[in-house]
């Protein structure tokens, strides 16, 4: 069972407090802890989204709603919640007559770490299978499940991977390209690579984060370019091939954060938070602020913030 619901400052407080000494070890990307409580799991976001997991879900989430509505006299909707779920599972189910090329990108709201795009070949006979193994958004499942599935997926679904290292990203900023240019054209390089390999497919899904037209506007300096794409908000949790694409991307781009980490001597953090800034000064004590173009997005704010320490 899952319910998820959207919490306010003041209950978030409350869960962060409740859940301190259950907490995992490791969190799932943009989230603020995950615990375990008997048998259930809860999952509570930076946005404010709290996800329970588990056999007695409807039962920690009553007690949390009911705690909301003391605190803030908010009522919460968990049928609604349960409703909402299902719709995106059957939305996501409903490309089941469809083979589908998807793509998704991990890595861009990090400081450190390459970003990693991924065109991933789902024909419909593999979708259910896919399901079952638990291929999800890549953000709402743990770093731990992505391991656990990754070689049965790259086993199972064709795809194309294409690794823009930070002096690669930095060069083309320093050629004055944003960000969505650039995911731009690597979206359209591995679903050309994939596309060309021959696979029948009936559609190509990219999540959206430009629109069509500002998309194909970001192409027009590149030779080949995929025109018969769809794209689709929130694609990564309504098309298992994108899930399957954003897996893939975030397992790779976890493996490049682990290989930094060995390279420097010092652990690596995802995102662009305080220890990121903390770590920051750290390379740069070791290293010189020269070797950031090499490992990290240097037009992030991270870039001076790092100084106060």
């Amino acid at each position: 069972m899952i319910i998820v619901f959207r919490a306010s400052e003041k209950l978030k407080e409350k869960m962060v407090e409740y859940y301190k000494d259950k907490r995992r070890a490791n969190n799932p990307p943009y989230s603020i802890f995950q615990a375990d409580d008997a048998d259930t799991t809860v999952t509570l976001y930076e946005s404010g989204k709290v996800m329970f997991q588990g056999a007695s879900a409807d039962v920690d989430a009553k007690m949390w709603a009911e705690i909301e509505r003391n605190l803030t006299g908010k009522r919460i909707n968990l049928a609604e919640g349960r409703e909402k779920l299902e719709l995106a599972r059957k939305q996501r189910l409903g490309f089941i007559e469809k083979n589908i090329i998807g793509s998704d990108e991990v890595g861009v709201g990090d400081f450190f770490g390459p970003i990693v795009v991924t065109a991933a070949y789902v024909p419909k006979d593999k979708i259910d299978f896919l399901d079952k193994l638990g291929v999800r958004d890549s953000k709402i499942i743990t770093d731990e499940k992505i391991a656990s599935i990754y070689p049965t997926l790259i086993k199972e679904v064709p795809h194309v991977t294409y690794i823009l290292s930070d002096k690669e990203y930095n060069d083309y900023q320093s050629k004055g390209y944003n960000m969505n240019r650039i995911k731009a054209i690597i979206h359209n390089k591995v679903l050309y690579e994939l596309k060309m390999q021959g696979y029948e497919y009936d559609e190509i899904i990219i999540d959206q984060f430009v629109y069509k037209n500002k998309y194909y506007e970001h192409l027009k300096a590149e030779k080949d370019k995929v025109y018969d794409v769809t794209f689709l908000t929130k694609a990564e949790s309504i098309c298992i091939a994108v899930a399957a694409a954003s897996c893939i991307s975030r397992y790779i781009f976890l493996e490049e954060l682990k290989n930094l980490s060995l390279e420097l001597g010092m652990p690596i953090p995802k995102g662009a938070g305080e220890n990121v800034d903390r770590t920051t000064a750290l390379i740069v004590k070791k290293y010189g602020e020269k070797k950031l173009l090499e490992i990290a997005k240097c037009n992030f704010r991270n870039i001076e913030k790092y100084k106060q320490y």
